[in-house]
């Protein structure tokens, strides 16, 4: 399914204007620490604050953790690899991770393209990983249940809808993808995420583990607690990246074309392409449409492409508007709850601004 919604044409937003919108939306958010960045055809705008008292680094240049809205990585990473030939959407998991292994049909039918695209038929999580998890569950719950485990789950995984048939959102079956993509390039989850995404789009600030002392922000419990470093175990590709709001704004100004303008290297361009054009939808009469990776939503200014993730005391949000420069980052040290307005607040900040 291919969509192209033209973007209305707007008139130029002065970064004044900008900064204020920021700070007013600002104020609808409480963490100890926030920051709200946005990119309009490579101008940036920062707007940072919080409850705490700032430390010696500034909140923008701190690394937070991503959590789900690690995916868009993965999947850029899945579709770069595909546009060099090295793999394909339609290349059965099962068969690169464990070739000739008795597996179920079903999993036997499980491609790369189901397992990004959240429609692979498997849960969440693995049904195993709740035991270990559960006693540990504010703490660490993934430390525990490492890759090859995961690996393990897979190949004995009994899914519960035929593949392609059903969206079912799945940090089980994004997680699979990595540890596929690592088998079939015989390089390590890290090594190769630096070396096709991460690298080439100048994202020095983004990691998939902590950093040095001092430069990651510290998550909070929603009392204000401080909780640990978020340990991913073997769910890496699916929620382990950590970037500073402003390698944040790099990453989406590579999609809209910022300051930088559009990559060159032929295989990125098509994949930064590739990434944004709509090929799913799911729920009541279809109303929600997905890329391989971003959920894909109508706005009063043309589409929006974002995704938003959460950690154990951390919460991040990134979207853009393709084909108007228009991209947002945010970023907040608290976890997520009932009453939380943070993504509300971000999104508003992508879809109701000029």
């Amino acid at each position: 399914m291919t969509e192209v919604t033209a973007a209305p044409a707007t008139a130029p937003v002065s970064p004044a204007t900008t900064a204020r919108v920021l700070a007013e939306a600002a104020r609808a958010v409480d963490a100890p620490d926030l920051v709200l960045a946005v990119s309009r055809n490579g101008v940036r705008t920062v707007h940072t604050g919080g409850s705490a008292e700032p430390g010696p680094v500034p909140r923008e240049l701190m690394a937070y953790e991503l959590g789900s809205a690690s995916k868009p990585y993965a999947g850029l990473l899945l579709a770069r690899l595909v546009a060099q030939g090295r793999v394909r959407y339609e290349d059965r998991a099962a068969d690169l991770l464990a070739p000739g292994l008795p597996v179920h049909p079903a999993v036997r039918r499980i491609t790369l393209r189901h397992l990004l695209t959240h429609t692979s038929g498997l849960p969440g999580l693995p049904a195993d990983f709740y035991p270990q998890a559960v006693p540990r569950w504010s703490t660490d719950p993934y430390g525990g249940y490492p890759a090859d485990r995961v690996v393990r789950a897979f190949l004995r995984a009994r899914p519960r809808h035929r593949p392609g048939t059903r969206w079912r959102y799945s940090n089980f079956a994004v997680s699979v993808l990595g540890h596929t993509l690592a088998a079939a390039t015989g390089t390590p989850w890290e090594v190769l995420l630096h070396q096709q995404v991460l690298a080439p789009l100048g994202l020095v600030a983004t990691r998939v583990r902590p950093g040095p002392d001092g430069t990651d922000a510290v998550g909070h419990r929603r009392d204000g607690a401080p909780v640990p470093a978020l340990d991913t175990g073997g769910f890496t590709a699916a929620g382990a990246v950590r970037a500073t709001p402003l390698d944040l704004l790099t990453f989406l100004e590579a999609h809209v074309g910022g300051a930088a303008g559009s990559p060159t290297e032929s295989s990125l361009a098509a994949a930064l392409t590739e990434v944004t054009l709509p090929v799913l939808r799911r729920g009541l009469r279809h109303a929600h449409t997905h890329t391989l990776t971003w959920f894909h939503h109508p706005s009063p200014y043309g589409p929006v492409l974002f995704h938003a993730g959460a950690t154990l005391g951390q919460q991040a949000f990134l979207g853009f508007r393709p084909g108007t420069g228009l991209a947002v980052a945010a970023t907040a040290t608290r976890r997520v709850h009932r009453a939380d307005t943070f993504v509300a607040t971000a999104y508003g900040v992508l879809t109701e601004t000029p």
